[in-house]
């Protein structure tokens, strides 16, 4: 009984800890990908202005992504 507690307890923390190390990752590709849009927005190159249409593919679901983590981290702080 102890030590399947154990194991469920150290499986938690590891988990968590890939959690927040994903997230990390999550928000400095998103982070990566708005400052690359600016730049390219910023050149008169149509080419390079379609490549910036393109990044939202990458934009989009990060920002969600990015939304969900601050509301669930507001709301493991305000519990």
């Amino acid at each position: 009984m102890v030590s399947t507690v154990t194991t469920s307890i150290i499986t938690l923390q590891t988990t968590s800890a890939f959690t927040g190390s994903f997230a990390l990752v999550g928000i400095l590709v998103l982070i990566t990908l708005l400052v690359q849009k600016e730049l390219i927005a910023t050149s008169g190159n149509r080419r390079w202005l379609k490549l910036g249409k393109l990044l939202n593919i990458g934009i989009l679901p990060l920002l969600i992504a990015f939304i969900l983590i601050v509301l669930f981290k507001l709301i493991e702080s305000l519990s």
